[in-house]
């Protein structure tokens, strides 16, 4: 079986790709990454935007770090569903820079949850997963390096690279309410690719695609992910904070309300 590098590679070469950087040839090609602990789990999505238009060029479940840098490349705007940071007081309780404390609920959710964990929580009502206490923390880890590499292979690369949180951004559309997630919710998958569809009629896709982001939520939030890199792209994105510390935790970019149907505009 050949390799997540050699599929990507192979798949930029059919779409006669050479590596782009940030402003030469904007809102062509745009990366999602839904970033799990291991490669067999993390889905990449490459949508090239046309007037009028968006049609996906990559789909595809279980992809290395080495296909994601081949990939990031070649792309105008990344967005990688992954916490890019720790929460300050938590940094600075690992490496001693904190005063001791009494252990109180704010106390908790201090170390808990980063400054844009709080603004997605006040704009959707959903918390994002805690990068500190929960399994998410080993995903952060692989980004942190993923980052790492990325920056080393193209300095320009981490400019165009952004957080983003695909369950907030669908919730901002008003695609979804519920779950999605998981072997036993592969109705409710289904059902939110049909609004997906409806909603975006400028989406361009073959049908075996179509057929994996039924039965993949990892493939689908790639396509989010995807989908929120071109809204902060052409400004259809909250402009994100520019406080220091939210800046050094992270901070996820949220689309627009009600945005993708002018995303291929």
């Amino acid at each position: 079986m050949a390799s997540s590098l050699a599929v990507a590679r192979r798949e930029l070469d059919l779409m006669g790709a050479t590596p782009q950087r940030w402003g030469d040839d904007p809102d062509v090609k745009t990366l999602g990454v839904d970033l799990a602990s291991s490669a067999a789990r993390t889905a990449t999505c490459v949508v090239e935007w046309a007037a009028g238009s968006g049609c996906i060029r990559h789909l595809v479940v279980g992809t290395d770090d080495d296909a994601i840098v081949t990939l990031a490349a070649d792309a105008d705007a990344v967005g990688i569903d992954a916490p890019f940071g720790w929460p300050t007081p938590f940094v600075d309780l690992l490496s001693g820079n904190s005063q001791q404390e009494a252990w109180t609920s704010k106390r908790r959710d201090e170390l808990r949850f980063r400054a844009t964990d709080h603004h997605v929580r006040a704009e959707t009502g959903r918390w994002p997963l805690s990068v500190s206490s929960d399994l998410i923390g080993v995903v952060a880890m692989r980004c942190h390096g993923l980052r790492e590499r990325l920056r080393l292979v193209d300095p320009a690369a981490w400019g165009r690279t952004m957080e983003v949180y695909p369950a907030a951004a669908l919730r901002r559309w008003g695609l979804v309410d519920g779950s999605y997630k998981g072997k036993d919710r592969l109705a409710a998958l289904g059902q939110l690719v049909d609004r997906m569809l409806a909603t975006a009629p400028w989406l361009d896709l073959r049908g075996e695609q179509e057929a994996l982001l039924r039965r993949s939520d990892d493939a689908f939030d790639a396509l989010v992910a995807s989908l929120v890199a071109r809204a902060a792209k052409v400004g259809l994105a909250d402009a994100p904070s520019e406080d220091p510390v939210a800046l050094r935790e992270g901070w996820i970019v949220l689309p627009k309300g009600g945005a993708v149907a002018a995303l291929a505009r």
